[in-house]
């Protein structure tokens, strides 16, 4: 009984170590040919519709999800107390052919000059953000491959390459204000890269919507 006892205990060892050794193979491996994030989204550069003059918003056609030509008409402002000559200030174009993605305004508002009432994207130009570690940011190229995920499209691969690394971290553009209290936590600061996406059919891709991404560094 001894003798068996002791066999199944070596057997159970085994399978420890193998499970070990799997798993830091596994790790070793991803980490020193990828760098992954879950810290991704799709994303677009963003265009706005806004108002050239102050007055109530008498018409705007423009609907979420609606697609414009660029220069089309989608709304037409009131022209009080201007002349006729200015008639062209009044009306809304869309600064390029897209979708309306958000709409911000609503007919009869008063609007003031320069205040954004929509934005607009190109949906055949969106491309992924990944958040990257500043640590792992001397292993990127641009031009590597790029292995996407999107979690709209569960099972669906996307590939990429590396467009552009930012030259600035995340947090630096952000509202809050940075701490000066004695009280400092060093924290990884995350830098944006930018990944184009290679052709990806007739799939919509909303912008800000989640993505994994696994860059290729060897």
């Amino acid at each position: 009984m001894k003798s068996k006892r002791k066999i199944v205990m070596i057997g159970m060892l085994l399978i420890m170590v193998i499970c070990m050794a799997t798993i830091g193979i596994y790790y070793w491996y991803n980490s020193t040919y990828f760098v992954s994030t879950e810290d991704a989204k799709v994303d677009g550069d963003l265009y706005k519709i806004s108002s050239q003059i102050s007055g109530k918003l008498l018409e705007f056609n423009g609907e979420e999800g609606t697609m414009v030509d660029k220069e089309q008409i989608v709304g037409q402002q009131e022209l009080a107390g201007q002349p006729e000559s200015n008639l062209d200030t009044s009306v809304l174009r869309a600064p390029i052919k897209g979708t309306i993605i958000k709409k911000a305004v609503n007919v009869g508002e008063i609007i003031t000059a320069g205040q954004v009432l929509a934005y607009v994207v190109d949906p055949d130009k969106v491309y992924i953000t990944a958040n990257i570690e500043e640590t792992k940011l001397t292993k990127l190229r641009e031009g590597e491959k790029v292995d996407i995920s999107i979690d709209k499209y569960k099972g669906k691969k996307f590939t990429g390459v590396i467009q552009s690394i930012g030259e600035a971290s995340a947090s630096e553009f952000s509202l809050l204000p940075t701490s000066t209290s004695a009280n400092f936590t060093k924290v990884v600061q995350k830098v944006p890269v930018k990944i184009k996406l290679n052709s990806y059919g007739k799939v919509k891709l909303l912008p800000g919507i989640n993505a994994v991404v696994k860059i290729h560094i060897k």
